[in-house]
């Protein structure tokens, strides 16, 4: 006798011989046992799961003698002559070259024929979906209303090319990949029937090869022992199929996780040189990090991972290494080059480039987070508030009755002595500290004002406005909303809104600059906040005349706003990109996460797929 192959000498002849596919082996058993057989019957799934022996395990469930039943004898003459393929009453048809309408008429007229020696005619046609649309025109009216002793068995691997038409018709079976576990557990069954010496490595090398197909396992296993012999290691099957060995696997992707360009660039240097087949790497790696991923999302539980015990370990290792936010970022730069892959020029550049993205990715910061701490710097304050708020105050004149220059601070009870007004300690030594004094005299309540305002402060700041470079606009610009409220010992103090940020190294190097330049004295720029300057008004200082006199006790009428709102009307805000691009904190931000700008776009502007 011939030499039988190991994929055909194994093939399952019973529906407790098949592995891996009892969702489908169990529905068709209680189908039988229930009297409740269908017309026709579609298993779909990927290559080597088990399509066409399930359908000729039904064919003889439905045609043994004393049948239907799940548990026929094997040697059973009707079952026999299907398992050899010479039943009369079981016609196995290819679709790939049986896939015109001539052939289709021609087997809707021997259906009409009654069955030879069996229950039923049973039609088995695999690769159904390569039969053209005329031919399944033609096979819908005999699909729908065939005759009673009529069973059809279609097998396809891509189920989405049979007409709509044609599966509404049928009974649909989806057949699953085979987990690496049952398929490491019946090759090892196999290698004790075939008398060869494999150890467990090896096993698990093949099953990670075959995708989940355990014909292509077997074909794999067959080979593998005409090259060995009576014992098969690791290492020939790695050899043979371009495989990466497990320990590989893990030394590299544990260099991804620690982001060691090196160690990537050299491990793959190594891999590639020893022949490996760098897409099937890839895959293998994709399929690492999601082990690992599941592993940590579970929290340590092993039931949802495919490995075994020795890789298990490693990945408990390395699960404490990385949070399931880097592992999908990393997968993210996998699965994406995965596609790409076969489209490059040179595989190994684009693998080199694609682990050092998936290292990268690992440490990279979420948008999101990005914008959290995006917010928090904006939000972010030199001083408390309270110290802002007294730091005006040395702007208010002695006299209460004279003009202000600016908003006034947020009125003082009259039982509550003057002296306990918050003040900003001025930053000379010199100046003594005041005692509160319990009298309300004008005269006793100048006394907590000890730092009087200097009559050039107004001078120094215009000087310091227009002494800033050209370049710098928009630090000019948000000058322009503050206001300086001191001037002692070389210091400048400036109170801003919290909505203007300008407290930034870089600014204050460009200040100090400018004050040195306009005196020897001068040389420090300290900003406080205030709410006590409005948010949207910029206050510019003239040297020759006052800004206009109000009183801060009396508010305004309402006829006397009118004319002032109808003429400066409200005007769009429009964004300045070459100022946003020289916002400091857009400057810092870049910095910090390490970024780089795209685009600048209002809030206003279209929305590309909008």
């Amino acid at each position: 006798m011939s030499y039988q192959v190991i994929a055909r000498k194994y093939r399952p002849q019973r529906f407790e011989d098949v592995v891996g596919q009892e969702h489908v082996t169990t529905t068709l058993a209680n189908a039988i046992r229930a009297g409740r057989i269908a017309h026709g019957y579609l298993f779909c799934g990927p290559r080597g799961t088990g399509k066409t022996t399930l359908a000729r395990i039904f064919a003889k469930a439905l045609n043994c003698t004393g049948g239907p039943s799940a548990e026929f004898d094997e040697s059973d003459p009707r079952v026999r002559e299907i398992t050899e393929g010479r039943s009369l009453d079981v016609l196995e048809i290819d679709g790939a070259s049986n896939n015109g309408v001539d052939q289709v008429r021609e087997l809707r007229d021997t259906a009409r024929f009654a069955p030879a020696t069996g229950r039923y005619k049973i039609y088995i046609i695999d690769e159904v979906h390569m039969l053209s649309t005329a031919a399944f025109n033609a096979l819908l009216k005999t699909l729908e209303e065939p005759p009673a002793h009529v069973k059809f068995l279609f097998a396809t691997t891509d189920p989405e090319k049979v007409l709509p038409t044609i599966l509404s018709r049928c009974q649909r079976f989806d057949l699953r990949r085979i987990p690496s576990a049952l398929i490491v557990k019946h090759l090892a069954w196999i290698a004790g029937e075939e008398k060869v010496e494999i150890d467990e490595a090896a096993l698990h090398a093949i099953a990670r090869g075959s995708d989940g197909g355990m014909r292509d396992a077997e074909s794999t296993l067959d080979q593998l022992i005409s090259f060995c012999g009576g014992k098969v290691v690791e290492a020939d099957v790695l050899s043979m199929f371009g495989l990466a060995a497990q320990a590989h696997l893990l030394e590299l992707s544990a260099a991804i996780l620690r982001s060691d360009a090196a160690g990537i660039l050299g491990q793959l240097d190594r891999l590639a040189k020893s022949g490996k087949d760098l897409g099937r790497l890839l895959s293998d790696l994709l399929h690492h990090f999601r082990n690992l991923l599941l592993l940590v999302i579970d929290r340590g539980n092993t039931g949802l991972v495919e490995a075994s015990e020795t890789e298990l370990a490693a990945l408990k290792t390395q699960a404490g290494l990385v949070d399931a936010e880097a592992l999908t970022r990393v997968m993210e730069v996998l699965s994406s080059a995965e596609g790409r892959l076969r489209d490059v020029a040179s595989r190994r550049i684009f693998l080199e480039v694609t682990l050092l993205k998936a290292s990268q990715a690992r440490e990279a910061i979420p948008l999101d987070g990005v914008l959290r701490q995006l917010k928090a710097l904006r939000e972010q304050s030199p001083a408390p508030q309270a110290t802002a708020v007294a730091a005006v105050q040395p702007r208010v004149p002695l006299d209460p009755a004279a003009p202000t220059v600016v908003a006034t601070p947020p009125p003082v009870a009259a039982t509550q002595p003057p002296a306990e007004v918050p003040q900003r300690a001025a930053p000379a030594p010199s100046v003594p500290p005041v005692t509160p004094a319990p009298a309300a005299s004008p005269t006793t309540a100048e006394t907590p004002r000890a730092v009087p305002v200097p009559e050039d402060i107004d001078s120094v700041w215009k000087a310091l406005l227009a002494g800033i470079p050209a370049n710098e606009s928009l630090l000019r610009s948000s000058l322009q909303s503050c206001l300086p409220t001191q001037l002692s010992r070389g210091v400048l103090t400036v109170s801003h809104p919290a909505d203007v940020y300008v407290d930034t190294p870089r600014n204050q190097g460009t200040l100090k600059a400018v004050l040195r330049s306009l005196g020897p004295n001068l040389g420090e720029v300290r900003f406080v906040q205030s709410e006590a300057i409005p948010s949207a008004e910029a206050i510019t200082l003239t040297p020759t005349a006052p800004p206009p006199p109000r009183e801060p006790a009396r508010s305004p009428s309402p006829e006397s706003k009118a004319p002032e709102s109808k003429s400066r009307p409200a005007q769009p805000v429009l964004l300045n990109k070459e100022e946003f691009l020289n916002d400091p904190l857009v400057r810092q931000a870049l910095e910090v996460f390490k970024g780089r700008i795209i685009e600048v776009r209002a809030a206003s502007d279209p929305v590309a797929g909008e």
